[in-house]
């Protein structure tokens, strides 16, 4: 087989800023980053890619707020599965187009994914992962005694839900993809992080929770022994002390340094925290490479001319 990389995108990149986020804009960028994942097929990639999910599960949330009393409400793993099928066409579409315009012999399949929780996650206990949208605190409150949200107060802005976020254990189509895979498909799964699920007496039951796509693809990555973890963000390479004077751009990292980094503070949870332990979790059980840069620079970044590269 040949190299397998995992490629990682950000749920905003298909979003370029607020005056661009209807879906032919979104499809407009899906087309964009297409092209940086058929380049990498180009030079002998066998690719998976999954994506983020959160702006368009914000999406579905709002649209069930304002029917409210016309239509049921989305429950949040149907969000996810809605986003994964959505975005997944997207993709698909978009890689039949360049694969013919390249001339690849190649097609790609999008695999509806459910990630397997710990019921026992000590996330449950404290829900972290801000979702829908921001509300005063009386009606925040009457959701929370009505329904059982969770809500916070979120720094000034007003209050929104929070859910849990618990780790990744097993994907649980991984044979599904791994045999896509080994038939010479470009597979999209595990969108979002993939559906949280959590298993009672042998039974798969939906949970209303959010995983971390970064750490979702991380188990992925591992399970496949990719050659590759691939994670793409705002930002071309990573760095310390970043949006400060003295920042400095890395271009590579050994295990030890991202953990020692990580643990210093310099890569904050909101940001590219997730994306370093993400990476740190790859190389630890055993992961080859991984790197991180933007959608536009895939192709220098395996070049070696920019991204920051992670190494055991």
């Amino acid at each position: 087989m040949t190299k397998i990389a995992v490629v990682a995108v950000g749920g905003n990149s298909l979003i370029k800023d607020p005056i661009h986020q209807d879906i032919p804009d979104q499809y407009a960028a899906t087309v964009e980053t297409t092209k940086h994942v058929a380049s990498m097929i180009d030079q002998g990639w066998q690719v998976l890619l999954t994506h983020g999910n959160g702006p368009q599960v914000g999406f579905i949330l709002r649209r069930s707020e304002l029917s409210r009393g016309e239509l049921h409400a989305v429950p949040l793993d149907y969000c996810g599965a809605d986003t994964q099928g959505a975005i997944g066409y997207m993709f698909q579409r978009a890689m039949r187009n360049e694969f013919k315009k390249r001339g690849i012999d190649k097609q790609a399949a999008t695999v509806i994914t459910q990630t397997l929780v710990d019921r026992d996650d000590p996330a449950f206990q404290k829900p972290t992962k801000p979702i829908g949208s921001f509300m005063d605190e009386a009606t925040a409150q009457e959701h929370a005694k009505t329904e059982g949200w969770t809500v916070v107060e979120d720094a000034g802005r007003g209050w929104r839900r929070v859910v849990p976020s618990p780790l990744p254990q097993k994907i649980v189509e991984f044979d599904a993809i791994m045999a896509l895979i080994r038939a010479g498909f470009t597979v999209i799964a595990s969108g979002g992080g993939g559906i949280p699920v959590i298993e009672r007496d042998g039974h798969l039951e939906g949970i209303e929770a959010v995983i971390d796509k970064d750490y979702a693809a991380a188990t992925l990555a591992r399970d496949l022994n990719a050659d590759l973890f691939l994670i793409t963000t705002a930002v071309d390479k990573v760095a310390l002390d970043f949006g400060k004077p003295d920042q400095q751009w890395l271009d590579t990292l050994t295990l030890a340094e991202a953990k020692g980094y990580l643990a210093q503070g310099h890569f904050q949870p909101g940001s590219m925290g997730p994306k370093v332990q993400a990476i740190i979790w790859f190389l630890e059980a055993g992961g080859k490479e991984a790197l991180i840069t933007s959608s536009e620079n895939i192709e220098r970044a395996l070049a070696g001319e920019t991204g920051t590269r992670f190494v055991p």
